[in-house]
């Protein structure tokens, strides 16, 4: 029987380090990190991040902005909201909820972003110094599965890694970060041949490829570290992209959905917010 990973348990704890330092910091520098949350449409699932997001800046001490617009809005719109924020020396972080609504382009609204007030690290610039083994603020979700796995004291240096999803939010900065934890690191996809075989000899599995219970027991090796990225509803009920109660019985450790990674994305925003705001008063990093 696995290891559960608690994520709820490790967010806390690192919410109230966060919590800490930021009363610190309004009593030295007399001022407190803000973050700034756009958000379009009436996606329900986005709604509900959102106000999840606003509520743990409120937790931690953190001011914050939240600006919401219909699903009618043009793009224009939302790159001169990004703009006056990039000029608000209240906000230290800017964050576009997604996926946008149609015909909205993400990828043509988000570079707009200031890269030093970019929390999620979806930039260019941010990514970019990611690749090079220079990061700093960090992509949220892959940063949190790196806190999960040393949480659960579980070695990366020198073990077979394995991704499963290439996208540009998780799958490929969390392939930077376990290369950068000395993992040797294989990213599969849609397109990959023999996948179950290459999934079976991981010691760390990491899913995000929006399948529902997509990895099986079957695929997994003894004793291999399984973090589950996954967000799927199924019959009303929330599940990941691992058949959970079954790779439980083979994994020496593994996240449940939801109470896994999902905490630990909105920690890890916090984090890049507290750090984007000490670079701007000139705290120590």
């Amino acid at each position: 029987m696995a290891y559960i990973i608690d994520g709820k348990a490790l967010s806390q704890k690192i919410r109230l380090d966060i919590k800490k330092e930021t009363e610190q910091l309004k009593n030295q520098y007399g001022k407190i990190p803000g973050l700034a949350v756009i958000i379009a449409g009436e996606d329900p699932a986005s709604k509900v991040y959102v106000k999840n997001k606003i509520l743990a800046c409120q937790e931690a001490g953190f001011f914050s902005v939240h600006r919401q617009f219909g699903a009618d809005v043009d793009a224009e719109t939302l790159i001169r909201t990004i703009i006056e924020l990039n000029a608000d020396d209240n906000i230290d972080g800017i964050l576009v909820q997604l996926p946008l609504p149609k015909p909205l382009d993400g990828d043509a609204i988000l570079p707009f972003i200031d890269v030093r007030k970019d929390v999620d690290g979806l930039s260019a610039f941010q990514q970019g110094l990611l690749l090079q083994g220079t990061p700093d603020l960090i992509s949220c979700t892959p940063n949190g599965v790196i806190e999960l796995i040393k949480s659960a004291g579980k070695e990366m240096s020198g073990k077979n890694a394995v991704v499963i999803g290439r996208s540009n939010m998780v799958g490929k900065p969390m392939a930077m970060l376990l290369l950068r934890e000395n993992a040797t690191v294989t990213v599969c996809h849609s397109k990959t041949e023999n996948l179950k075989e290459t999934v079976k000899n991981a010691d760390i599995v990491v899913a995000a490829i929006g399948k529902a219970k997509f990895v099986t027991a079957d695929m997994i090796k003894d004793g291999a570290v399984v973090i589950d990225v996954g967000m799927n509803s199924v019959d009303g009920k929330l599940c990941g992209d691992v058949d959970f109660e079954n790779v439980k019985e083979k994994a020496s450790a593994i996240t449940p959905v939801p109470g896994g990674v999902g905490p630990m994305t909105i920690t890890m925003l916090l984090k890049n917010t507290l750090q984007s705001f000490k670079r701007k008063v000139g705290a120590s990093l």
